[in-house]
C-alpha cells in the first residue's frame, strides 16, 4: 500500500522571458488536499498557507488541467517554442509531483519530465553548491521578497536568481530528467 505523506497545496509558476528578463505571466493556484484534508500547524507555519486558502479549491487533477490550458494560452506548447522549468532542487519534479500523480492515478504531461535545478546552475557560476534559495540570494546580493516557503514568493525569488545568472551570461541547460519507464502505464 502506497502512503502519501505530503500533498501539493500550492502550484505557482512564473513565465520569465530570457531575452527581456521580465516576468511575463503568472500561474498560481491553491490546491485542495485530498488525503490530509486538514493542514498541520507545521505546514501552516512553514508556508503561511491557512486552511481557508485551500478549502474549496480545485484538486490536483483540475489544477494540472488548468495549468496545461495556461501553457497553451501562453504559447509555450506551440511548435518550435522552447521552455524549461527551473526549480530550487530536484525534489518538486523528480519526487513530489510524480509521487502524487501516481497516488491519484494522474498521468502528468511529458513537459514535466525535465527541468533545470537552479542550485546546479548557481554552482556553475559561483563555484559553490548552495544549500538553498536563501544562500543563493545572499551570495548574489539579491533581496529576499515575501515569505520563505510560500510557493509564489519562492517563485519570485527563484526568478530573480535566474535573471541575475542570465545577466552574468550563464546559458542554462537541463539538469534533471525523469526516466520514461517510471511513468509508463
Amino acid at each position: 500500500m502506497q502512503v502519501l505523506f505530503w500533498e501539493i497545496i500550492e502550484f505557482p509558476v512564473l513565465k520569465v522571458n530570457p531575452v527581456t528578463l521580465n516576468v511575463e505571466s503568472t500561474f498560481h493556484r491553491y490546491v485542495c488536499p485530498e488525503v490530509h484534508k486538514e493542514l498541520t500547524p507545521f505546514c501552516i507555519e512553514l508556508t503561511g498557507i491557512i486552511q481557508d486558502m485551500v478549502d474549496g479549491q480545485p484538486k490536483l487533477q483540475k489544477v494540472l488541467q488548468e495549468f496545461d490550458d495556461w501553457m497553451k494560452q501562453e504559447g509555450l506548447l506551440n511548435e518550435g517554442v522552447k521552455f524549461a522549468f527551473v526549480t530550487c532542487g530536484d525534489w518538486d519534479l523528480k519526487l513530489m509531483l510524480p509521487k502524487q500523480c501516481d497516488y491519484f492515478h494522474i498521468k502528468p504531461e511529458d513537459y514535466f519530465n525535465q527541468w533545470i535545478n537552479l542550485k546546479r546552475s548557481f554552482s556553475d557560476v559561483m563555484s559553490v553548491f548552495p544549500q538553498g534559495m536563501m544562500p543563493m540570494l545572499s551570495q548574489l546580493k539579491l533581496k529576499h521578497q515575501g515569505r520563505h516557503h510560500s510557493g509564489i514568493d519562492d517563485c519570485k525569488n527563484i526568478a530573480n536568481i535566474v535573471i541575475e545568472l542570465l545577466k552574468r551570461g550563464y546559458v542554462f541547460k537541463y539538469t534533471g530528467r525523469l526516466q520514461q519507464a517510471a511513468h509508463s502505464r
